[in-house]
């Protein structure tokens, strides 16, 4: 064998080992991104399916992508809030509902999405409050939505739970209790670091109706999803 050949013998053998010794290195397991949605009837509304999940999906696609949804249209906050109270002076009567009954039958869902999987990040999704508004029980909004999320995180175990709260539209934008449940949202989701609010003002229509349009549903899922991947995406851990 002639020296050139036998130079390009080594180079090839030398090359070949280098590839036999390449380390190699495992792709980080995929995260489990949990996001649970709740609330009255304009939550029952928005299908997850046409724009809230797809984008979700689409950023964090590296990722396992689990939604659990569980609403029921004209229902106040009682209903997920297990301590809630009426405010002073407020004569409820004999309330038909049972409190916390949605709140149970939500967890119930989640816990078995998540059976056998552990969540990386959870994402709680809230659209309510009209039923309370309309309803006169503005005076006690705030603290039970303080509550809810609390309860939540607590069961969860999670303290670290984001939170997107859909503010309640300009339905009846001036009147008290309307009003002071949108002034409730905002200030809970501001004093939360790891909560946001969504605007809805623009979402039903024309007539400013109680419910969203079709392209308004659509738009809420887009709204929604952009504030939990930007409270994901910024998320501290503190357990």
């Amino acid at each position: 064998m002639n020296t050139f050949c036998k130079s390009r013998w080594w180079i090839c053998f030398s090359v070949c080992l280098a590839l036999m010794y390449q380390p190699t290195f495992a792709a980080p397991p995929a995260k489990v991104r949990l996001f649970i949605l709740s609330g009255q009837s304009n939550m029952v509304g928005l299908n997850p399916d046409v724009s809230f999940t797809p984008a979700l999906r689409k950023a964090f696609s590296d990722d396992e992508v689990i939604v659990v949804k569980h609403a029921q249209g004209g229902q106040p906050i009682r209903r997920w809030y297990k301590s809630w109270k009426a405010p002073p002076g407020v004569e409820m009567g004999a309330a038909k509902e049972k409190p916390r009954d949605l709140y149970d039958a939500l967890m119930d869902r989640v816990k078995l999405a998540i059976q056998g999987k552990t969540a990386d990040t959870i994402t709680f999704v809230w659209m309510q409050g009209e039923r309370d508004a309309r309803g006169g029980l503005s005076g006690v909004y705030a603290e039970a939505l303080k509550g809810l999320i609390k309860q939540l995180r607590d069961d969860l175990k999670q303290p670290d739970v984001s939170v997107v709260i859909g503010r309640l539209s300009d339905f009846q934008k001036g009147e008290k209790h309307w009003d002071a449940v949108r002034a409730a949202q905002e200030k809970v989701a501001d004093d939360d670091p790891r909560a946001a609010w969504v605007d809805t003002d623009d979402l039903n229509g024309p007539k400013n109706d109680l419910h969203y349009t079709k392209e308004g549903y659509k738009e809420l899922g887009r709204r929604f999803a952009a504030k939990a991947v930007d409270l994901v995406s910024k998320q501290v851990p503190v357990h």
